[in-house]
């Protein structure tokens, strides 16, 4: 088990340091609860210093409803603040509380369980309790909540009929290495951790089918588990799935995206124990699942799994305290494999699911590269086409047998452009921000614009070469689908990308062109699939460049059909690593040699990570202040690029440090950062630092 999931701190509903709200004797003659008249409250507050327990008293009246989990309203410093009540004592440190305003929602919608979550990941994350509760506890219906109480006078839930069994069926997972004995363990109730490479993005093998049955024989021990996704193209087709094989009303979707009302209507029965078994995006990690054997998550290096408010937490992060804190069964899923699974994998926390060479060729579709020296010797020129021949060929080839899938690296038109003689990136004369050329929906008219203020741009010229002509650097989704359109003129073409992605496409002849992340599903696969903008994607700058490119050409490959069925995938990239383990089809051999380096130099996954952003000053000054051991690594502070030119009048850019430490120092250092928060918020010392955790985008 991971180092920092193991620190071994004890967190009780009854523990924590006890903030006294001192206040004047007019609340003496308040008449209070006869048995454990005193409440500890978490309050709903973001303020780094407020995140401890705070002591209440319990009026008499509200003694029956001020039960632990539930909504409140407190009153402090003169102003009215929710909370939850975590917990109900008998005596506090202090002899004169402040009583509790009301309870506001009798329904103990925190769990014990869930608040030691909350804790964990604040910890971990160097954030407060507060915004993890906020993450994981889902806005009042008040509606909701009176049919939720009412249904306390019908049957007592150990008379009401239990639930049906799951079907798994025949095994999914054919002579994928240590599977069968995963599956088994999961229907003896065991807890079991594994890694699985999946192959297929669609028909009855595909990956979640699999994740079904996974959660099917956990079904079969009595326990309830936990799915969550990136997104809700991954997570419709995770609901069809699970319908083909858990019973009816057996499973529910936790989603913001559902609405308030169905969302909270859901996670009532999940609360209630009606429901064990739960699928959603990243809040959906938190449910109050009663009996929770399992934890999945799918395709963890998404950066969509990365909560975008603080304390930004990570779902596979957060599923792997949930595991820890209650016993569970732990299952991380993807086409491709992350640093971080490696990372489980190679320390032999997990075990890997993996299929044999002989099943993965039957699988997977041929991958063809067309920089390897035979595509090369036939096309000299396909280096430097954006589509070459070979790629042309295929498609057309294709399309007689189903539709063909491009993938893309961007959306809208020419995103980006240049100066047609010298090359330097064309800038707007208003805000030096970066040109792009645009069009309408349904306008043949093309516009040059800059991305940054919107101003059009009729008279271009160059500020070095003096030049007026443009080129375009890379060129977007639709500008695609228009090139395509006129290489294929009876063709259907199809976009999916910006704000009109496709869930499925029917099983006919059309090429679909696709940005990243929105590749629809043919019910029987593609016949094919052109990777372009491969270069582009593997010249980011970032740590993790390559293997995010490598798992976004998985995930569109796995949509292509076998290639026993004639499936073809055409890769347009020049040579790489990347390029290598996507023909063999190998994600684990290189995410093996992925994580070895970073071992090698010291960087993530292998060790942890902290960033601290703010002005110059202030950051130089929390870094001082937290007084790191020899052994953490700093890089910084330097200013935060952000894409922007420097223009007079700007306001000063943010700084930003790096912290690089051991797991064994995990909790040293992440304690330290929220305690010094906590002291600089209320001490009103200097502006605020922004600390972050193993941020996906800092390297």
């Amino acid at each position: 088990m991971e180092e920092d999931q193991s620190h071994g701190v004890q967190l009780s509903l009854l523990s924590g340091f006890v903030a006294k709200e001192r206040v004047p004797d007019p609340h003496s003659g308040v008449v209070l609860a006869p048995q454990l008249p005193v409440a500890h409250v978490v309050i709903d507050s973001p303020l780094p210093h407020l995140d401890r327990i705070f002591d209440y008293s319990v009026p008499l009246e509200l003694d029956a409803s001020a039960q632990p989990g539930v909504r409140v309203r407190v009153k402090f410093s003169g102003q009215d603040l929710n909370g939850f009540l975590v917990a109900r004592v008998a005596e506090s440190q202090s002899d004169r509380l402040v009583p509790l305003n009301r309870v506001y929602s009798a329904v103990p919608v925190l769990t014990p369980a869930v608040l030691e979550l909350a804790h964990k990941v604040a910890a971990r994350y160097a954030g407060t309790v507060a915004d993890v509760l906020r993450v994981a506890i889902p806005p009042r219906v008040a509606s909701l909540e009176k049919i939720y109480l009412a249904r306390d006078t019908g049957p007592a839930k150990d008379e009401l009929e239990p639930a049906p069994a799951a079907h798994p069926g025949a095994s999914l997972f054919g002579d994928y290495s240590h599977a069968e004995d995963f599956l088994t363990q999961l229907a003896m109730g065991a807890s079991p951790k594994a890694v699985l490479g999946a192959l297929s993005g669609f028909g009855s093998h595909s990956w979640q089918h699999q994740l079904a049955q996974a959660v099917a024989y956990c079904q079969l021990s009595g326990r309830g588990a936990i799915v969550v996704v990136p997104d809700l193209r991954d997570l419709d087709l995770l609901e069809r799935a699970f319908a083909s094989v858990l019973p009816p009303d057996s499973f529910v979707k936790l989603t913001a995206d559902d609405g308030p009302s169905l969302r909270y209507a859901n996670y009532l029965r999940v609360l209630s124990g009606d429901v064990k078994i739960v699928i959603g995006t990243r809040s959906a990690a938190y449910a109050p699942v009663a009996d929770l054997g399992l934890v999945c998550c799918w395709d963890d290096g998404d950066e969509l799994h990365v909560e975008r408010r603080a304390p930004y937490q990570h779902s596979r992060d957060v599923l792997l305290l949930r595991s820890e804190v209650e016993g569970t069964a732990v299952l991380m899923a993807g086409h491709s494999r992350s640093s971080e699974s490696q990372r489980l994998v190679a320390t032999g926390w997990a075990q890997e699911l993996v299929a044999g060479r002989a099943t993965v060729r039957k699988a997977v579709a041929r991958v063809i590269s067309t920089s390897d020296s035979y595509e090369q010797e036939r096309d000299p020129a396909a280096a430097l086409a954006r589509l070459p021949h070979r790629a042309w060929e295929t498609a057309k080839a294709a399309l007689k047998f189903g539709p063909v899938l491009v993938q893309v690296a961007r959306t809208g038109y020419a995103p980006a452009l240049a100066c047609q003689r010298c090359r330097e990136v064309a800038r707007c004369k208003h805000c030096t921000g970066p040109l792009m050329q645009s069009r309408s929906p349904g306008s043949a008219s093309v516009m040059v614009t800059c991305k940054w203020c919107g101003q059009a741009e009729t008279a271009f010229s160059c500020s070095t070469c003096g030049n007026h002509e443009l080129r375009a650097i890379s060129v977007g989704a639709l500008r695609t689908a228009e090139e395509l359109g006129r290489a294929f003129p009876s063709v259907p073409v199809i976009s999916s990308s910006g704000e009109n992605i496709k869930g499925t496409v029917p099983d006919k002849s059309a090429i679909v062109v696709a940005t990243i992340g929105a590749e629809p599903v043919a019910p029987h696969g593609y016949s094919a699939a052109l990777l372009l903008d491969g270069d582009s994607m593997l010249r980011r700058e970032s740590l993790r460049a390559g293997e995010e490119t490598l798992r976004r050409w998985m995930n569109a490959a796995a949509l292509v059909r076998s290639a026993k069925d004639g499936g073809i995938v055409v890769v347009t990239a020049e040579e790489s690593v990347e390029v290598a383990a996507l023909v063999r089809w190998d994600p684990a051999g290189h995410a093996e040699r992925e994580f070895a380096l970073r071992h090698e130099l010291g960087l993530p996954p292998a060790m942890r990570l902290a960033s601290l952003t703010g002005s110059e000053k202030d950051v130089e000054a929390f870094q001082a202040a937290l007084k790191l051991p020899e052994a953490v690594r700093t890089i910084g502070p330097a200013p935060v690029a952000t894409g922007r030119s420097a223009v007079p009048g700007d306001e000063a850019p943010d700084y930003r440090t790096i912290l690089l430490f051991p797991y064994s120092m995990a909790n040293q250092i992440t304690g330290s950062m929220r305690a010094l928060k906590a002291a600089n918020a209320a001490r009103r010392v200097g502006s605020p630092v922004q600390v972050r955790c193993d941020g996906v985008d800092v390297l």
